[in-house]
């Protein structure tokens, strides 16, 4: 339980405007630097590259230009401002189909400072690093069988007068070979049944690689930036509990709810080429495939002790007429 609370307790930015649900996706968003780096000043690309994320310890304001240069964002010492008169705050939220731009926001406005948070860190999305273009890039279109770098970008950032830059790449990325890791879920489901039926004491390492899967799987969301998944969490907690103590039909249970909410709930990761989480894809994908693969093992062995068990109890004693 302590880890599923330290799981749950993320530090909480600020952002910029409401937030869509973070996907898998094709394009890979990766900041190479900044111009002119400084000490408290740190920015990441989070939510598989959907948000960029800027933390401001230096003890100063620092800026997020806009589209148009216009000031965006100024994360400053007692929290992150956002500029009302700013048009790139409502193109974004376009984006969402929520607020069109007013006319009172135009790159030349006098700026409008509204404190969004009292957080010093802030996420926003910059479309200097997306693909926004409707279907897929026409390198990617042409040769789907390898990634390609689209371009390199740049976010302004100033601090007082001084401009430098937040410089980056945006690469698509063609999708895994998704059977192959539906072959994995069949093999490895597959083999941890036999191991559960023939060594009835590998259950409990069984149920502990399958419990820390969805774990993993969980810990590798939250390093990304994403809400702490409360189901993937729960259900490795349930697995990992049957590690311990697995009465048939608990392990039946846990089983079923490892497959499920660990693994067939996740299985999206199998042909997504970019993840929300940190660290290698196939990590992720290695995760899902034993949560899904040994909660079926789980699953079906508790089903199979049941039916034993009932099938072996006595029964009562017919008396002959």
């Amino acid at each position: 339980m302590a880890v599923a609370g330290a799981l749950l307790a993320p530090a909480t930015p600020a952002f910029a405007h409401g937030g869509d649900a973070t996907e898998a996706t094709a394009y890979r968003v990766r900041i190479t630097g900044v111009s002119t780096p400084e000490d408290g000043l740190t920015v990441r690309a989070v939510e598989a590259g959907a948000r960029l994320e800027l933390s401001n310890t230096t003890g100063h304001s620092v800026e997020v230009l806009g589209y148009s240069g216009e000031p965006y964002l100024d994360v400053r010492p007692d929290g992150t401002y956002q500029n009302v008169n700013s048009p790139t705050a409502y193109l974004n939220e376009t984006l969402n189909g929520e607020t069109p731009v007013p006319p009172n926001a135009v790159p030349t406005a006098a700026p409008h400072w509204r404190r969004i948070s009292t957080s010093t860190t802030v996420r926003w999305h910059d479309q200097r690093t997306q693909w926004m273009s409707a279907g897929l890039p026409p390198q990617a279109s042409a040769d789907p069988g390898r990634a390609h770098r689209l371009r390199d970008w740049v976010v302004p950032l100033r601090v007082q007068v001084r401009t430098f830059e937040l410089r980056g790449t945006l690469d698509w990325e063609p999708p895994p070979r998704a059977w192959l890791w539906w072959l994995g879920v069949a093999v490895t489901g597959l083999t941890a049944t036999a191991l559960a039926m023939r060594w009835p004491r590998s259950v409990a390492p069984l149920a502990l690689i399958g419990g820390l899967s969805p774990m993993l799987y969980a810990t590798t969301r939250i390093l990304d930036g994403g809400a702490p998944p409360l189901v993937l969490i729960l259900s490795g907690l349930l697995a990992l509990a049957a590690a311990y103590r697995h009465p048939p039909f608990y392990l039946a249970l846990a089983g079923a709810a490892l497959a499920l909410f660990g693994g067939v709930t996740e299985v999206g990761a199998f042909p997504a080429a970019v993840l929300p989480a940190a660290g290698p894809g196939w990590l992720s994908r290695l995760a899902v495939t034993l949560a899904l693969g040994i909660g079926a093992a789980l699953c079906l062995t508790g089903v199979l002790r049941l039916r034993a068990a009932a099938q072996i109890r006595p029964q009562p004693e017919t008396v002959a007429a």
